[in-house]
């Protein structure tokens, strides 16, 4: 059964991690080796998680990197769902040789 509305992976690490432990994108930016921007546009759903990021959040945070790619993925088809017209593509029909 699919989740409903997924969260993006920014609001799950700023919900799970960040301000519960009251990490700043800075510091934990720093803790990824990546730029505060670059972790600022994953906290804002303005990016993706990659699996470059899926491997450094996963050992920095925890969670496999395949974990971080599944909630991206679920995510990213629930917003899929909601824009994508299909009433125009059709089934094909295939059968073995």
């Amino acid at each position: 059964m699919a989740m409903r509305n997924p969260p993006h992976p920014g609001e799950f690490i700023s919900a799970t991690y960040m301000e519960p432990f009251e990490l700043s994108c800075r510091f934990l930016a720093s803790k990824l080796d990546v730029a505060a921007s670059t972790l600022n546009r994953v906290l804002q759903k303005q990016s993706g998680i990659s699996p470059v990021m899926a491997l450094r959040l996963s050992k920095s945070l925890g969670r496999s990197p395949e974990s971080w790619l599944a909630m991206q993925d679920a995510h990213d088809l629930w917003q899929a769902r909601k824009q994508v017209k299909l009433g125009k593509v059709k089934k094909i029909s295939l059968t073995a040789a």
